[in-house]
Formats: structure tokens, C-alpha cells, sequence
């Protein structure tokens, strides 16, 4: 973590954090300047907006497949498989939910670089949240501002 993230957060208050909670070997709580331990990746986004038209922005963070290895998803390593049936929730302060799978963020399945986002067009999150970012998106829909909970849940048969 750097300090001027850090220092910047705590000056101006309360660091936002969210819960990384489920079906994991490690669950917890984290801020935007604990998500600065992983590699960090910028995406250059252009996404419609159904209220404001399409939008430019740049991000950078870590990707959702890193935090959650690193979480210890309960899935056999064995079994290649198996990780095809976890689905991952996001939900949003503001109430707005995502679902995914991990097959969307697995490198030998999807591959989507979806980010945890600590910069917003150059500017730290540390006060408002983490955002999820999904550059392949057209629509913004799925991304999320101010993540308040990721969920991976491992439970889940058709």
C-alpha cells in the first residue's frame, strides 16, 4: 500500500471497505488500499449509459480472479471443472447487484480482465469504494460503484 493513498483516505475519513465472504478458505474485509498488495491493470472503458449516453473513463486496480485466489476459493484444484459451477455476487452501497461466473474471470475459461477499480480517470477510491469493472461490457450495467459485498458461492446445482 502506499502511503499517500493511505494517508489521503484517513485525512479526508472514514476508508470505505467492503466483505469478501462464501465459499472461501479465507474470508475478509478490504479496503481500496488493501486491494494495492495485488498486480495492478488499467482499462480504458467506453460503455452506454442508459441516462447519460456513452461514457469514457480509465480504471485501474487489481483483477477480480486475483482477490479471489488469493481468498481460496472452495473449489477442488483437481477437478478442472468444478470451479464452473461458483457464481460471484457484487453488490453495490447503492443497493445495485452484478452476478458472474467464475468461468467469465477463470484465464482457462472466459478470461474476462474484470478489475476491482482503486482509480477512477486518475483519481483514488479509497473514500467512495472499490468499483467492479467489466471492460469487455457494452452497457454499463454490471458495473458497480461503492462495492459494499462479493460473494462466491460454490453451492449452486441446476
Amino acid at each position: 500500500m502506499t502511503q499517500s493513498l493511505a494517508a489521503a483516505g484517513t485525512a479526508a475519513g472514514q476508508l470505505a471497505e467492503f466483505v469478501l465472504a462464501g465459499d472461501l478458505a479465507r474470508p475478509a474485509r478490504l479496503t481500496v488500499p488493501d486491494l494495492l498488495a495485488w498486480p495492478q491493470h488499467q482499462a480504458q472503458v467506453a460503455f452506454e449509459c442508459a441516462t447519460s449516453g456513452t461514457q469514457h473513463h480509465r480504471f485501474t486496480g487489481p483483477l477480480l480472479h486475483d482477490v479471489l485466489t488469493d481468498a481460496g476459493p472452495a473449489f477442488d484444484p483437481v477437478r478442472r471443472k468444478d470451479r464452473l459451477r461458483f457464481l460471484i455476487a457484487v453488490r453495490g452501497a447503492d443497493g445495485h447487484h452484478a452476478l458472474l461466473t467464475w468461468a467469465e474471470i477463470d484465464p482457462d475459461f472466459g478470461r474476462a480482465p474484470v478489475l476491482l477499480a482503486v482509480t477512477l480517470d486518475g483519481s483514488p477510491l479509497d473514500r467512495a469504494g472499490a468499483q467492479l469493472v467489466l471492460p469487455q461490457d457494452r452497457c454499463g450495467a454490471r458495473h458497480i460503484s461503492g462495492i459494499n459485498a462479493i460473494r462466491v458461492d460454490g453451492g449452486y446445482t441446476a
